[in-house]
């Protein structure tokens, strides 16, 4: 058993109220001056919509991800960008790579119109015009333009996930008395099977010892680009002004100083949780290989109980410091992801083995009817999956490569939880009602006041468990580990450029 360490992070959907204040956080400490005003390393999404870049989720069109070959007894795992051979013709003419159209076009607004316009009878205005040109645009599209389902005829209908449902469940999504949508905040998910790394050419994406961080290294980078195509979320991005791609590199400087990423430390909804997960590497390659819908399960069965006596002596066997196993034991991810089984990895029919998982929105779930001039919560968790306004199909879809247990079952235990609050605090729920309930769930109370507190109403400590990092131990054979403790961050002082 060969055990890792992963930094690993769970966005409760239900608690995003759409703010955008993880973008800015983002943009505003890693945003440079030479042009990369552009990146959006961290964006939050409507859904249904058809997210940034356009229809991002459809590999049919950008060919991201791996695949798996068709053969009987040993299905092999292959990039679906790219075999050896096609990379070097890609080199030249990649059909994969996302267009300008599919970003969108920068602009800004001709203000000195507002300000130097002659006295007269009209209104001056600052016409948007092209930061690529200089000239006037017809502003189309951009990274949030579809916010809230602005123009949800025209954009959220064209979402890939809504392709193989039928017209009732479509309608049931986009009535305007029922109008549903949810916020989806994406970063870079630091795939334990990254595509990206696979299909760079020269060598220049590695994940991180210590944390497992998926990083680009600036100096190896030759803009090929192949990271963008390979990349099934498209969270990698090219930065025209320097010739090198580049990516959340998960607040890395602040994690090695015991702070929490810029957008966990500043999303207002605290839905950002971030902890360790201990896996057993030797499983990776058997996890890929089972059909979409055992993804999932496969992927938890590599995660390993921290508490486990066996499992902490195998961790410090493989080198894993103490400190490290401590802060697995606390961490809120495992609680979700394997103990709880509440967040659900983002597409895990890519094959990446993403380690950012998300908690489904449970608001559009439960129903409330009227009877006898009297509401009624409905208790009855099968019944109110059924008529839930976002059909199960399209969160599985979304979350679970198409496994619709797997949602029902994270689903069950949320409603569960909430049934057993209004029993406790409001009363329009029986205590008997509250504990059929749980036991339908699997639940007991104790995991569900657990549950509870964790999501509602977390100190920043349990939110955010973040490890001690070993590099003084690293380099204490080499070097003086109390001269170099304020070495922390990026290890360079100049920038990346063009050429080199």
């Amino acid at each position: 058993m060969k055990i890792r360490s992963q930094v690993s992070m769970v966005f409760h959907l239900d608690k995003c109220i759409g703010c955008h204040t993880c973008s800015v956080a983002c943009k505003n400490i890693w945003t440079d001056r030479q042009g990369a005003e552009y990146m959006w390393w961290n964006n939050v999404e409507t859904k249904p919509g058809v997210g940034f870049p356009t229809q991002w989720e459809d590999q049919e069109k950008y060919h991201g991800g791996w695949e798996l070959e068709d053969k009987p007894k040993d299905p092999t795992l292959k990039l679906k960008l790219q075999n050896r051979l096609q990379t070097f013709g890609n080199l030249f003419s990649n059909p994969a790579m996302p267009t300008m159209d599919d970003y969108y076009e920068p602009w800004t607004y001709k203000y000195g119109d507002l300000f130097n316009s002659p006295l007269g009878d009209d209104q001056p205005t600052a016409r948007p015009i092209s930061r690529i040109d200089g000239k006037p645009i017809d502003i189309e599209s951009g990274p949030n333009w579809d916010d809230d389902l602005g123009g949800s005829n025209i954009y959220a209908i064209n979402d890939p996930l809504l392709k193989n449902m039928s017209a009732e469940e479509k309608q049931r999504l986009f009535s305007i008395e029922q109008l549903f949508y949810f916020y989806m905040p994406r970063i870079c998910n630091h795939c334990l099977n990254a595509a990206c790394g696979a299909a760079c050419p020269s060598g220049a994406i590695y994940k991180r010892a210590e944390d497992g961080v998926v990083l680009i290294n600036q100096d190896k980078c030759r803009g090929w680009r192949m990271c963008v195509s390979a990349c099934p979320y498209k969270k990698t991005y090219y930065n025209w002004s320097t010739g090198k791609s580049e990516k959340c590199i998960l607040c890395y400087p602040r994690l090695e100083t015991g702070q929490a990423p810029a957008c966990f430390h500043s999303c207002v909804g605290r839905i950002r949780y971030l902890g360790v997960l201990l896996y057993d590497a030797d499983q990776i390659t058997d996890a890929l290989k089972v059909p979409d819908e055992q993804l999932v399960q496969r992927q938890r069965e590599m995660i390993l109980d921290p508490h486990d006596p066996k499992v902490v002596a195998a961790a410090k066997e493989s080198g894993i410091p103490d400190g490290v196993i401590t802060a697995a034991q606390n961490s809120p991810v495992y609680r979700y992801v394997k103990e709880w089984e509440l967040a659900l990895p983002l597409h895990p029919e890519y094959r990446t083995l993403p380690m950012l998982f998300y908690v489904p929105p449970l608001l559009p779930v439960l129903n409330a009817t009227q009877e006898n001039g009297t509401q009624r919560v409905e208790t009855d968790l099968f019944s109110s999956l059924e008529n839930a306004r976002v059909p199960v199909r399209y969160m599985s879809r979304t979350l679970a490569a198409g496994n619709d247990e797997l949602v029902i079952k994270s689903y069950q235990k949320m409603i569960a939880v909430r049934l057993y609050k209004r029993a406790e605090t409001v009363g329009d729920v029986t205590t008997e009602q509250a504990a059929a309930a749980l036991a339908k769930a699997g639940m007991t109370a104790e995991e569900a006041e657990a549950i509870y507190r964790l999501t509602s109403l977390p100190t920043y400590q349990e939110r955010f468990v973040i490890p001690p990092y070993s590099r003084e131990g690293d380099i204490e054979e080499t070097h003086d580990p109390q001269q170099r403790k304020a070495e922390t961050g990026f290890g360079k002082r100049q920038g990346p450029q063009r050429g080199l």
